[in-house]
């Protein structure tokens, strides 16, 4: 497939390219439409752009948008050999998407989205390629920022934005969120750049005789979004209110740099953490899942 080829399906009507020029100029009204919902692909068609593509691997990526009456109903991304990440579909697209890629030859290692999309899809991949999907364990939850509340109590310390001289601690912390959280990656100073880490603002929050004990980070303004990505507190110094501080801060940040909403990931299955985001403000927007797709082996 050639960058600049679209490939429109008869039944559907969904449009495929290699270009994320070309795919923004269709599909970015929509995307910023629902610009919480829609954090995954404006994050990463904005990566994409500033980055290149050859940054995250040696196939190009792939887009799509789904047109019906001359509007764009829904959209889809897919980094080499990672995930397709559709926003949400109806049964009747996830269907019609899962039989396009199918009738032109694509393979997917899985698919990740909202709940119901995620289990939308995977069904209809079962039923057009005989893949059998697999839910992850890890259940994430999407969460939107409705009124900031300061944590009550407050630590003592404050906050600053992560300096030159803050890097090597900031790649020792994100590793170990990294490790934490399950993400298959490597991060030390000669990777740091190559990763999704790299092109975050992050903020710090120090004792009051200036050590760092908790790092928040954000991604940039992108579609009237902020994303808060990375809360991470050492073991160590965990139960002091430290995430807390440092989530208030990096969200307000997002705020004050003109987010319209505020967005988070979180780990289903961590009560602590997720009872932390919605005493300050944050409120469930949707669960989120991935499915590992399997496929058998031919046989002659």
């Amino acid at each position: 497939m050639r960058p600049d080829d679209w490939y429109l399906s008869e039944d559907e009507n969904w449009y495929l390219t290699e270009d994320v020029d070309d795919f923004l100029a269709r599909a970015g009204g929509f995307l910023r439409s629902r610009p919480g919902l829609h954090v995954m692909p404006l994050t990463w068609t904005a990566r994409l752009r500033a980055r290149g593509a050859a940054a995250f691997g040696v196939e190009p990526p792939l887009f799509g948008l789904l047109e019906q009456a001359g509007e764009v109903r829904a959209a889809f991304y897919r980094l080499p050999s990672r995930a397709l990440v559709p926003t949400p579909l109806t049964p009747e697209q996830a269907d019609g998407l899962a039989a396009h890629l199918a009738a032109l030859g694509h393979s997917l290692p899985a698919v990740s989205a909202d709940d119901g999309t995620a289990a939308l899809f995977a069904k209809a991949w079962q039923r057009h390629t005989g893949a059998t999907p697999t839910l992850r364990d890890t259940r994430l939850g999407l969460y939107r920022l409705g009124t900031l509340t300061p944590p009550d109590p407050h630590p003592a310390g404050r906050s600053r934005l992560l300096g030159e001289q803050d890097l090597d601690q900031a790649i020792h912390w994100c590793g170990e969120f990294a490790r934490a959280t399950g993400e298959d990656v490597s991060i030390d100073a000669g990777s740091w750049a190559g990763t999704r880490y790299a092109d975050k603002t992050y903020t710090l929050w120090e004792t009051p005789d200036g050590t760092p004990v908790s790092v928040a980070g954000m991604n940039p303004v992108i579609g009237g979004q902020v994303q808060v990505d990375v809360v991470h507190t050492p073991a160590h110094l965990r139960g002091h209110g430290y995430a807390g501080a440092v989530t208030a801060a990096v969200s307000r940040a997002a705020l004050a740099a003109g987010a319209k909403e505020v967005v988070l990931f979180t780990d289903l299955a961590n009560p602590t953490s997720n009872a932390l985001y919605q005493r300050l403000g944050y409120r469930l927007l949707t669960h989120w899942a991935g499915y590992d797709f399997t496929h058998a082996r031919k046989t002659e």
